[in-house]
């Protein structure tokens, strides 16, 4: 089994880089409900098993190292998701539109180049709708929390 403790979140939106991992390195994606699951069983993309049994309330970012086994290192990726990708169009606007998400108590996180992504559903849809500002539903790797996520 894995143990983990200690494990620090860093700011939202910035992946942390395994430090110390010498050899091949296994990504093994997760989306933002699965970083919140610490106690199961998984398998990596490389075929292996991977026993996970952590302290209740941990939260695994991209970068995390799960486990070292021999030269190969199992690291949390972030999995692709369902998101709305967010193009405001001014800085008030994004101000705007992040107050609004924030209400909804869901993560809105840069992506860079002045766009944002929080995980899509239909009262997020309606919301930027409503706003009027531009936005996409796609697939993209998330860094925030899942919607129901409160932590700060």
């Amino acid at each position: 089994m894995t143990r983990l403790s200690h494990l620090r979140r860093p700011l939202l939106g910035v992946s942390t880089t395994p430090e110390g991992v010498s050899g091949a390195v296994v990504p093994v994606p997760m989306t933002a409900t699965d970083r919140r699951r610490v106690r199961r069983r998984l398998s990596a993309p490389d075929g292996a098993e991977l026993l996970l049994a952590l302290p209740t309330g941990t939260v695994l970012t991209p970068g995390t190292v799960l486990e070292v086994r021999g030269d190969v290192s199992y690291v949390v990726a972030a999995a692709p998701e369902d998101v709305a990708v967010v193009r405001p169009r001014t800085m008030l606007e994004a101000a705007a539109v992040a107050h609004a998400v924030g209400n909804l108590h869901r993560d809105f996180v840069t992506a860079g180049d002045g766009v944002f992504l929080a995980l899509w559903d239909a009262p997020l849809n309606l919301l930027l709708t409503r706003l009027g500002v531009p936005f996409t539903r796609e697939t993209r790797p998330f860094h925030g929390r899942p919607a129901w996520d409160h932590e700060g």
